[in-house]
């Protein structure tokens, strides 16, 4: 009498675990780099209404705004009570007229607590505002006004930020 094989080796199993396993092992580093760069992207976002108001000041004012205010003044621009989001603690604006992400929201991944992501203001041949984020290069026919130090690490950066 011949008995008919059935089911999977032990081998075969071992097997199929260990390919899950090396897939496993690429797929979870790609996937936090992918939630950590969604978490950077809500602050440039939330960053857009500061663009504005910005690009509205130069034109109205000839200048950069050195800061943000409540009511908005000769130096600062309105923006009434803090930006933030569950990633992003603060959103300013430096005494030259860039914007400042900070990454400390109440959800935040602790890859990206604490570090700062700057839209730097910069002008081209016409005067038209233009924004430089992060580490990205800056265009040419394009002058910064002045480059504030970004510190998210250039992986969770979106391409359009880092060289």
């Amino acid at each position: 009498m011949k008995s008919l094989q059935k089911g999977f080796t032990l081998i075969e199993l071992m097997i199929v675990i260990a390919i899950i396993g090396i897939l496993a092992a690429i797929a979870i580093p790609a996937y936090q780099n992918y939630t950590i760069r969604a978490q950077v992207t809500e602050g440039l976002s939330m960053a857009d209404n500061y663009k504005t108001a910005i690009a509205e000041f130069y034109q109205n004012v000839g200048s950069f705004p050195a800061g943000v205010s409540a009511t908005g003044s000769a130096t600062t621009i309105p923006m009434v009570g803090n930006t933030v989001g569950k990633y992003v603690s603060a959103i300013g604006v430096d005494g030259n007229g860039n914007i400042q992400i900070t990454y400390s929201g109440s959800q935040a991944s602790t890859k990206l607590k604490g570090d700062v992501l700057f839209l730097n203001v910069a002008l081209d041949t016409n005067y038209d505002v233009i924004w430089v984020c992060g580490d990205a290069a800056t265009p040419t026919n394009v002058t910064a006004v002045a480059l504030g130090a970004t510190t998210v690490p250039i992986q969770y950066l979106p391409s359009t930020c880092h060289l």
